[in-house]
């Protein structure tokens, strides 16, 4: 039974995969060939001047069918090409100056000259791999409708790959190898189709030196990014100081003061003064742990991250179901980092997305090579309409977790649910720290 559902699985990709075949057939001679001959024209005219005009509009629409090759290659065979281009100056003037400029930073991307040679690529080898699975099929199909009787009306005049119609005999023959050439087709159509999209990545992939320049450019980014999240840490760390524990430091010195003149005459006043001041040491001393608990919570130091987390869940004002499951410990600063970020989320969920229940999941997942990332995924039941692009605390998260080259991703349609992801890059600590681990519900 799994045997058959499997061939019949598999029968079923080779179908699909001819069919997108044709698809790309259609997208290579037609649309590549039409916008490389289109680019080439609209630079020429650059000479003229109107190139200038014509040429951002040619390489947009370019980039977008390049995107969307992009696009097939992950959701068709499973590759991921990642975009190369260059950002765009945040601000740019308008008009025909702003064209200009437009037309220029377009000219002076690398990767702008490879989509170009990609088009071209694509319209002639490209088609070639596209058409394959097709051509498999279809004269597959071919050789089997000579057998059915196409061989009467071009017996004697025709030939099929290297046989000769000329009778019941050939025809049979025809079908033999048109039987092979589906079988073949339905067995190699998935590769052909994956080889198509590799050729594609072989140009539409960002270089070496580009994503060494996307590096750069990501780096200084999250070294902004961080810079400001110090610096608002330290205002916020100064402002709970100055308006919490050292103002009741002040207090107390000041009832200390006047206890002490009080002392010999008023014995039940300074009593009361020194009762005041104990109260207010006692209140200073809690704000004091509490900002220490901001800063590196206790819990975190000296268990890991996995009952840190727990720890999170049951302070949650919602009720909270965890499966988490850490093999060890890792850095401080990562998972500090994570920490913090699941604290974001759970505090979002219990107050703003009107949720009555949340769901933590945080794995580690090792790879290949060595190393691995921590994986959190928080769900909620709420609202929905999360968006990190709204000034939320989210993007607080995702400016945290970038420093670690970590990524945040936020699902959360009208209505809900919610779903945020994240991974962080980590790996174990050498020395881990013996703490309870394995899945928690």
């Amino acid at each position: 039974m799994a045997q058959g559902e499997d061939r019949l699985r598999r029968w079923r990709d080779s179908v699909v995969a001819t069919v997108r075949a044709f698809a790309l057939c259609l997208l290579s001679l037609g649309v590549s060939l039409a916008l490389f001959i289109v680019t080439v024209v609209s630079l020429a005219f650059l000479l003229l001047g109107v190139g200038f005009l014509t040429t951002p509009a040619v390489l947009t629409l370019v980039r977008m069918h390049a995107n969307q090759r992009r696009a097939l290659a992950h959701d068709w065979a499973g590759l991921t090409i990642p975009a190369p281009y260059r950002a765009f100056p945040p601000t740019r003037r308008g008009g025909p100056a702003g064209q200009v400029e437009r037309c220029t930073l377009l000219l002076r991307d690398p990767a702008t000259w490879r989509d170009v040679l990609w088009l071209l690529v694509d319209a002639v080898a490209g088609f070639v791999t596209a058409l394959l699975p097709v051509a498999l099929i279809g004269y597959g199909v071919e050789g089997l409708v000579l057998l059915a009787g196409l061989w009467h009306a071009v017996s004697g005049a025709y030939w099929y790959a290297f046989i000769p119609v000329s009778g019941f005999g050939s025809a049979v023959l025809c079908a033999a190898l048109g039987t092979a050439l589906i079988a073949l087709g339905l067995v190699a159509n998935p590769a052909l189709l994956r080889a198509h999209f590799l050729l594609a990545r072989a140009l539409l992939a960002p270089t070496r030196e580009a994503r060494l320049e996307q590096r750069v450019r990501r780096l200084a980014e999250t070294r902004h990014d961080a810079v400001d999240d110090s610096a608002a840490a330290l205002r916020r760390i100064e402002r709970d100081l100055h308006d919490g524990a050292q103002a009741r430091l002040v207090a107390m010195g000041m009832d200390l003061g006047t206890a002490l003149a009080l002392i010999e005459k008023d014995p039940a006043g300074a009593k009361a003064l020194l009762a005041q001041a104990r109260s207010s040491s006692a209140a200073a001393l809690t704000e004091l742990r509490d900002l220490v608990r901001g800063i590196h919570p206790p819990v975190l130091a000296e268990r890991g991250l996995a009952d840190a987390a727990e720890a999170l869940a049951l302070r949650c004002g919602v009720p909270v179901e965890t499966d988490i499951d850490l093999p060890g410990r890792y850095g401080e600063p990562v998972e500090a980092a994570a920490y913090f970020a699941i604290s974001e989320v759970l505090t979002n969920a219990a107050r703003h997305a009107g949720a009555r229940r949340v769901w933590l999941d945080l794995h580690f997942a090792p790879a290949p090579g060595g190393g691995g990332a921590l994986r959190v995924a928080v769900t909620d039941d709420g609202r929905g309409g999360a968006d990190p692009s709204a000034g939320s605390g989210l993007r607080g998260v995702e400016r945290r977790l970038a420093g670690f080259d970590g990524v945040l991703a936020v699902s959360s349609p009208p209505g809900g649910p919610t779903m945020v992801t994240m991974e962080v890059p980590a790996a174990p600590a050498a020395e881990p720290v013996s703490s309870p681990s394995g899945p928690r519900r």
